[in-house]
């Protein structure tokens, strides 16, 4: 009984006791962030320490971690429905319909037209109807830019001193190509409405255990996507649900992308437009397959990227897809005194582009100038020091080296990178290896979660075991082929059938069409099976 209420209890026990309480301060910013507790505490801790100094009040940071980035997108949509609703029937003493619950954040809802939904959507966005939080800290850009056109995030008043417009208007110098340019090979670094901004890179890569990779007979460590789809590596690649991880729906998003960037480069005989147009197909389903591999290999999905660099450093899997950030804290916590880890981690080079983590201001935040000091924090050089120092060192963290590295390109001095963690990191070089080409995937993204979920997450046991026959019966080719057919899923079909499926959020239309395809995959890992196991005894 004691060691499971310490188990329980862990997580409480673990967190850092706070300077200033819940009821004993002069002010309270309230942030969302799916950032770890290291992260919130070295970065919380400074600057309520930074306030203090300044202005001599108290702060107290009220963390809300309702999950990963996926999590938290939905926790912000459906507090806004219930916000503004109650705005409109309770104090406005309008009706309410469903169609204005679902145009009033809808950023395709005409603000010209006439009619309930589009004057809900005119209403909300000169409102300030809020959710009792301040910011939006950590996630990808991709969802925030959701979240920006939806009407949630805002950019301020920088007559006010508010939001990230004001800073932009304070410190123009921040928002410049030396420090945080506009775009990097291809990825967005700030909303171009000044509603979020970059706070920390990120890039994607592959966490390894080395040890477990010595039993399995690997003779190098892995540096590819398509060193997770080794049949060697069969039940030991950690994954996680794309549905559940915006981080890890962007790293299958950059895959498909890779395999498209290949394709393209290898159409030499056509024109440039032709060969970017038969690339993109080609590499379309280059990826899916590449990704179906690296899912059968796959122990199963957990609902978490954290939960991906856990498993790889205790040893209960060889290799996963991980963030960065993720990777080198694994790498950092069983590291050795001698300076050895038996975990390591590797960004793909031509594999990922180098994205980010970005801060934004939430429409009707409850201390807006308290919140706009804290972005005004992070961005600064001091703030900036926090993720790259080691602990200790001046302006460094104070007990937990951070190794994420700062979204401000003008930190990478000569001066600067005797205090890092990880001096030899070159992120804006290594954005040189990899293009991000937005038209060519960026709008199917939901489509890609989708996909994979009702190709590998739903019918994982049947493509676990079709995968297993296949290797086991020395990878039959006929077999290859039905474990890969891909019927309905090329880029134009997509495009056209199902993509428009997604974005009408019809969950009845929606969930039928899962049904429908994990149906023929479960029969096409099946017929796989059957046909590997077809060969005779295996080899």
């Amino acid at each position: 009984m004691m060691a499971l209420l310490v188990t329980l209890a862990g997580p409480f026990l673990l967190q850092p006791k706070a300077s200033v309480s819940a009821t004993d301060h002069d002010r309270r910013l309230v942030i969302l962030s799916p950032h770890n507790e290291r992260v919130r505490h070295e970065i919380g801790q400074a600057f309520a320490d930074d306030w203090k100094a300044r202005t001599g009040e108290t702060v107290y940071l009220d963390w809300r971690i309702p999950g990963g980035s996926s999590e938290i997108s939905l926790f912000i949509k459906s507090e806004f429905a219930g916000a503004f609703q109650y705005e409109w029937q309770g104090r406005q003493h309008q009706s309410w319909s469903h169609d204005m619950g679902t145009s009033f954040a809808d950023p395709r809802t005409p603000l010209a037209a006439t009619g309930p939904a589009a004057d809900a959507r005119r209403a909300f966005l000169a409102s300030n109807t809020g959710i009792g939080v301040d910011l939006l800290f950590g996630g990808g850009s991709y969802d925030f830019q959701q979240l920006a056109d939806a009407g949630y995030l805002v950019s301020g008043d920088p007559a006010a001193g508010i939001g990230i417009s004001a800073l932009m208007t304070e410190n123009p110098e921040w928002f410049s190509a030396k420090a945080i340019p506009e775009v990097v090979s291809g990825e967005p670094f700030r909303d171009r409405e000044q509603r979020w901004v970059g706070v920390v890179l990120a890039t994607f890569g592959i966490v390894f255990n080395r040890d477990v990779l010595a039993r399995l007979k690997f003779d190098r460590e892995p540096a590819q996507w398509s060193d997770l789809a080794d049949p060697r590596l069969v039940g030991q690649v950690a994954m996680s649900d794309p549905t559940k991880s915006g981080s890890v729906a962007k790293a299958f998003e950059l895959i498909i992308q890779q395999q498209m960037a290949q394709s393209v480069a290898h159409q030499s005989a056509l024109s440039t437009d032709q060969a970017e147009a038969a690339g993109v197909r080609d590499g379309w389903l280059k990826g899916l397959r590449l990704i179906q591999r690296m899912s059968a290999n796959a122990r199963y999905f957990t609902d978490s990227a954290t939960k991906i660099s856990l498993e790889v450093s205790r040893g209960d899997a060889a290799a996963g897809m991980a963030i960065d950030a993720y990777g080198r804290a694994a790498q950092e916590f069983v590291r050795m005194h001698s300076g050895e880890s038996r975990v390591g981690f590797v960004s793909p080079t031509g594999g990922t582009s180098v994205s980010l983590d970005p801060i934004a201001l939430l429409r009707g935040a409850p201390d807006p100038q308290l919140a706009t000091a804290f972005m005004r924090f992070v961005l600064s050089e001091r703030g900036q020091k926090l993720w790259a120092f080691r602990p200790g060192t001046p302006e460094g963290p104070v007990s937990h080296a951070l190794r994420r590295m700062p979204v401000r390109r003008d930190f990478y001095t000569e001066a600067h990178r005797p205090y890092m963690t990880d001096a030899g990191e070159r992120p804006y070089v290594q954005a040189e290896n990899f293009v991000y080409h937005p038209a060519w995937t960026g709008p199917m993204l939901g489509a890609i979660r989708f996909l994979i979920r009702v190709m590998c997450v739903d019918t994982h046991r049947e493509q676990r075991e079709g995968w297993r026959a296949i290797i086991a019966h020395g990878m039959p080719g006929d077999a290859l082929a039905a474990f890969h057919d891909l019927p309905g899923m090329s880029y134009q079909e997509v495009i056209e059938r199902i993509m428009p499926i997604l974005r009408a959020k019809d969950k009845v239309t929606e969930v039928r069409l899962a049904r429908e395809l994990g149906a023929v995959f479960r029969k096409n890992y099946q017929a796989a099976k059957r046909l590997a196991e077809a060969h005779g005894v295996a080899p």
